[in-house]
């Protein structure tokens, strides 16, 4: 499991796949997320945008990122 430590409030789910090398571009972001391959707490997301905050945890691939 990753963890992320987040400054700020809250971090855009595309911009952190991005950030921790998930994906190569944030259009491949975008495209994993709205065709269902990434989960936030258990749950499909499909928001390209959506606000991932602390306590959070998103599932990609068989990895785990843990927002702390």
């Amino acid at each position: 499991m990753t963890e992320f430590e987040l400054i700020g409030d809250y971090i855009e789910m595309n911009k952190l796949l991005k950030l921790l090398g998930f994906v190569e571009t944030g259009g491949e972001a975008n495209s994993v997320i709205t065709d269902g391959d990434v989960k936030l707490n258990g749950v499909v997301e499909t928001q390209k945008r959506k606000k991932i905050r602390k306590g959070d945890k998103v599932s990609f691939k068989g990895s785990s990122i843990s927002v702390i």
